[in-house]
């Protein structure tokens, strides 16, 4: 199923003006979502940065370091930084983007490419990921989950954000599309180091969410 999946996601991208060609190379392998099937929490991103697309690893590149350092910094602060154990703190995690290649400039896939990839990768998702708690970076992660949603959710969704800079220290639950399955969204500004609003503050408010979702008297 896995290898119909990548075939369809290519035949989205494979002739958009869009597609970073020369980052992924001729077999135009996309960044799929990966973890382990229990992973306590599932990051979403909003697509693939060159180091990503090259290697095939999600997150890897400068704001995915930036991730995976609140991680080991959180997670297990007697471990440095380095290559290795950014790898292995990631490998606790389930990670996906919204569109697994990534967009020439590094600007935004339209919504038509991100509408139509949404179906194989919530599928993936479905498939390989058993958790619920979903922390998004930035706009398009979060509202990519309005994307096939009726008119009402999508509107809690944009009545969730429009609260300013409080909802990221809120949640809100939202049914997956065509599957019988919620998730909870625990929204996050974009960790890209250009993000000037949110450079400094970013990492404390990293840590803030983990805390959050690590604390023993979350419902489950």
């Amino acid at each position: 199923m896995t290898e119909a999946i990548i075939s369809e996601l290519q035949n989205i991208v494979r002739r958009h003006a869009q597609l970073d060609t020369d980052a992924h190379g001729p077999e135009l392998r996309p960044v799929l979502p990966r973890g382990p099937r229990d992973a306590a929490i599932c990051f979403v991103g909003r697509d693939p940065g060159e180091k990503e697309a090259k290697c095939g690893l999600p997150f890897i590149g400068e704001s995915g370091q930036r991730l995976r350092n609140g991680l080991l910094e959180f997670y297990t602060p007697s471990v440095l930084p380095s290559e290795q154990s950014r790898l292995e703190v990631g490998e606790r995690f389930f990670w996906m983007s919204t569109v697994p290649f990534k967009p020439r400039g590094n600007k935004s896939w339209s919504q038509q490419v991100r509408v139509a990839c949404q179906p194989m990768l919530l599928q993936l998702m479905q498939d390989q990921w058993g958790g619920r708690d979903v922390v998004t970076f930035g706009t398009e992660a979060f509202f990519w989950f309005g994307i096939g949603q009726p008119d009402e959710t999508r509107q809690k969704l944009r009545a969730f954000w429009d609260q300013g800079d409080i909802k990221y220290e809120r949640s809100i639950e939202v049914p997956l599309p065509g599957l019988a399955r919620t998730v909870c969204l625990h929204p996050m500004p974009h960790p890209s180091p250009a993000n000037a609003r949110w450079r400094a503050r970013f990492p404390e408010l990293f840590k803030q969410r983990l805390s959050s979702l690590s604390s023993p008297s979350r419902p489950a």
